[in-house]
């Protein structure tokens, strides 16, 4: 076990999702004998070495535990305190600010916000792929913290926001 963590153990890498700790290996770098955790992020399957050093500075966490998750729900069922109208561009920057931060809940709220945000106005291109992003961190942890399918946290989540008229149009009519 080094640190919270044993090869095995599913971990959060913030902007990234959930990963499996498949091991630790030595590597040389830069003439430096340096040890990595070897993370296989479960969504695609693609590995990540993060030095053991720098898990505190990445943020790499411990999936949150079931107890926890209906406080998630609750930040997405939550209104959003009122902030300053600001373009899409100084939102977008906060947002992904939010997303690195690894927290679930602030993950939370991006997807809360993002959500919230369509129905009053078209989202940029970079915010839907903000959305979409968001929305599968969140349904990914979520899912391994309850150890529910992603399907069922995803009707979850769709429940809680439907999409606004105009899409509902859109995407009825053919």
């Amino acid at each position: 076990m080094i640190g919270n963590f044993r090869i095995g153990d599913r971990a959060v890498y913030p902007a990234h999702g959930v990963a499996e700790i498949l091991g630790i290996e030595s590597r040389e770098v830069s003439g430096n004998q340096e040890t990595f955790f070897l993370l296989r992020l479960l969504d695609t399957d693609r590995r990540i070495l993060v030095p053991l050093r720098q898990v505190p500075r990445v943020g790499l966490r411990q999936v949150i535990p079931s107890e926890e998750v209906p406080a998630v729900y609750g930040v997405l069922r939550s209104k959003p305190a009122r902030t300053a109208r600001q373009n899409w561009n100084r939102r977008y920057r906060a947002y992904i600010e939010k997303l690195k931060t690894g927290s679930v809940y602030d993950v939370a709220e991006v997807m809360r916000d993002l959500y919230l945000l369509r129905y009053e106005k078209s989202l940029s291109f970079g915010e839907r792929k903000l959305l979409d992003t968001a929305k599968e961190l969140l349904v990914k942890e979520l899912a391994v913290a309850t150890s529910d399918a992603t399907s069922a946290v995803e009707k979850e989540i769709d429940a809680i926001f439907p999409p606004p008229p105009d899409e509902t149009a859109s995407t009825t009519t053919g």
